[in-house]
């Protein structure tokens, strides 16, 4: 029961705090600063719904908040941060579980003094640090949760303790991983400063917002109705390897990333320009070899049969081969990779792990441990035809999906049981004669 209750004030607290800024909020730069403090703040009127802190409204209550005495500012600068993030992984719906900010939260309930702005104006100049430096009049100390528990801290003076904190920036980690772990060290570096009995000021915010988006002037937008089109975004064009003038294989992926051991970074093959030695294309094998300065070498070896059963002809992806220091390692990708002669291939995945479509068909332990991913992944080895765009997609997710079948066998299910009762109602046959308590009483004959 207590832990339900405590769910429901996260959830309220999370509602109350932020919720109207998500609906009326600009579309400016902006970072959430949270603000909590083991003293007595200043009280700081809750700013109204869509309402922007300025740079110098934040200076203003700084000032009347450090401008006597002596002060321990804790100062948790993430890299990036906004308002999205505690949307999407923090548990605003009452799961506390499942949140990312666990430790934020219980010291933002726990605190009987706090400041809270969803929306804080961030600029290009935005300093958190060099404002804070201003105001204590001590420069920032880098510190980290381990380092911290044998610091000597002096509360005769102001101190400000600064911890960066990372952000989402790869492939290894979710950003709710990452966003997890800022928080356990936000809980180690508080438990520190309660153990040492040390009143103290935490701060939490981000040295430039994690979302940023565009506001466009609303003199500048088109009056009446108009269609909503995508953003000019640059897309960048497909790797093809031309023959006889015009293209003879294309393939396109947002990411084509390997890693060589659980503990390497991933490499994203695709931001390099590669060379196309030895690749080759006829009317029934196309292959494709990449060569990257990195060492790296990528080939995709294709073939077209005719099936009589379609009556037409089918290509498919026999092989995907990765070379890298006099090693390499072989994938079978036929089984789930096929579509029509005609068509190209399409999948938002095509990976050796988790959701296998390439199949491992080597045994040496040295690349036995290699991964691949291709992000958004298209293919076409026949039918160009001399076009630069490729042919009608067939993509490798089915139309009938297990959660479809699931529902068309439920509706069926529930469809049937109400047949079968319908038909059991009408098969009811009432009485066609009563006993009239006035009359003679009817006799059945036991004979027949």
């Amino acid at each position: 029961m207590a832990g339900s209750r405590s769910s429901t004030r996260l959830m309220g607290l999370y509602i109350l705090l932020f919720a109207p800024f998500f609906a009326l909020g600009s579309a400016t730069s902006q970072v959430p600063f949270l603000m909590w403090s083991s003293e007595r703040l200043p009280p700081l009127a809750s700013p109204t719904a869509g309402h922007i802190a300025s740079y110098e409204q934040l200076s203003a209550y700084l000032t009347s908040a450090f401008s006597s005495g002596s002060h321990t500012v804790l100062l948790f600068l993430q890299d990036k941060l906004s308002k999205d993030d505690f949307t999407v992984f923090g548990g605003v719906f009452g799961n506390k579980e499942d949140s990312a900010f666990k430790n934020i939260e219980d010291a933002m309930q726990s605190s009987t003094s706090k400041v809270t702005l969803p929306a804080l104006e961030w600029s290009g100049s935005f300093n958190m640090a060099a404002l804070l430096q201003e105001k204590l009049g001590v420069s920032p100390v880098l510190v980290d949760a381990d380092t911290l528990s044998h610091l000597t801290i002096k509360t005769s003076v102001s101190n400000l303790l600064l911890i960066n904190l990372p952000y989402c920036s790869s492939l290894q980690k979710s950003c709710k991983e990452v966003l997890h772990e800022n928080d356990e060290i936000i809980g180690k570096v508080l438990s520190s400063m309660k153990a040492k009995s040390i009143p103290y000021t935490a701060i939490y915010t981000g040295f430039q917002p994690s979302r940023v988006i565009s506001e466009t002037p609303i003199s500048d937008q088109p009056v009446g109705r108009s269609l909503l089109q995508a953003d000019g975004s640059e897309v960048k064009p497909p790797i093809m390897f031309n023959v006889s003038g015009g293209p003879c294989i294309m393939l396109w992926a947002q990411n084509l990333t390997v890693r060589l051991s659980p503990s390497s970074p991933w490499i994203d093959l695709a931001q390099d320009v590669p060379s196309f030695a030895g690749s080759l294309c006829n009317g029934s094998t196309s292959r494709l070899v990449l060569s990257y300065q990195s060492g790296f070498t990528l080939s995709f070896s294709m073939s077209k049969r005719f099936y009589p059963v379609s009556a037409r002809e089918w290509f498919s992806l026999d092989a995907v081969e990765l070379q890298y220091a006099n090693l390499s390692a072989s994938y079978i990708a036929s089984r789930d990779i096929y579509a029509p002669a005609e068509y190209s291939f399409h999948c938002q995945s095509v990976a050796n792990f988790g959701d296998i479509r390439l199949h491992t068909n080597t045994t040496d332990t040295n690349s036995s441990q290699w991964r691949l991913n291709f992000i958004d992944f298209q293919i076409q080895g026949f039918g160009l035809a001399n076009s630069t765009n490729f042919s009608y997609a067939s993509d490798c997710a089915s139309f009938f999906t297990p959660a479809i079948w699931m529902g068309l066998v439920t509706v069926l299910l529930t469809l049937l049981i109400l047949v079968y009762g319908l038909h059991m109602i009408m098969q009811i046959n009432t009485m066609d004669r009563f006993d009239d308590p006035k009359g003679p009483s009817i006799s059945v004959p036991q004979s027949e």
